[in-house]
């Protein structure tokens, strides 16, 4: 049961990743993404509470409500309704917000393999990125919590995550294409960018 429901939420997710490079489609296309993330971020739950002293499944849950917030904000961009597209606008924001937060604390709480993760040839050194972008994260999910400068910070912080799927990933996947965990990362962070990019693109923040 398990298999057949992860095959129908693969098919949902590529053809909805399908249906947003089409004006006509991108409005259910939305949707589709949204109940495929909600979904997601779902299934991260019964981790929490079973471990619920351990950050790694609060930090999963966020990544995929960052997902789910990205699909809130293209949905609130077909919205037709102003009042509905500001309030939807709004929500995807605060979500969003909210998500760097658990960016900034999954930094923190790892912050020697985030520093480890950082390319040696980086100067000054790795540990000073990995505190620089922790900062980073934080006064983004300031800035985005209180609608302040919120636009800025959030396109900021997609700059920020492209440069990790550019810096960080893809020097990985050339050393090492045989290890599934540099191909996962490197995705989910083009998708966390990605999603970052929708809420940066909203008319209403």
């Amino acid at each position: 049961m398990g298999i057949v429901l992860g095959r129908c939420l693969m098919t949902a997710q590529i053809a909805g990743g399908i249906g947003i490079q089409h004006p006509r489609t991108t409005r259910s296309a939305s949707l589709i993404l949204g109940v495929v993330y909600l979904l997601f971020s779902l299934a991260c739950i019964p981790g929490i509470i079973s471990a619920p002293t351990v950050y790694d499944g609060y930090g999963s849950f966020f990544e995929q409500f960052s997902l789910l917030c990205g699909s809130l904000a293209l949905f609130a961009a077909t919205e037709a309704n102003a009042t509905r597209a500001v309030a939807f606008s709004r929500l995807a924001r605060l979500g969003i917000g909210v998500c760097a937060v658990s960016f900034m604390l999954s930094q923190i709480i790892y912050l020697r393999v985030t520093a480890d993760l950082v390319p040696r040839w980086i100067l000054p050194n790795q540990m000073f990125w990995a505190i620089l972008t922790t900062i980073a994260f934080a006064l983004a999910a300031i800035a985005l919590l209180i609608n302040r400068q919120a636009r800025l910070a959030i396109r900021l912080m997609t700059l920020m995550l492209i440069l990790f799927g550019l810096m960080v990933w893809v020097p990985r996947l050339i050393t090492h294409p045989e290890a599934h965990l540099n191909w996962s990362e490197f995705a989910l962070t083009f998708l966390i960018a990605g999603a970052s990019w929708m809420v940066a693109d909203l008319r209403s923040l």
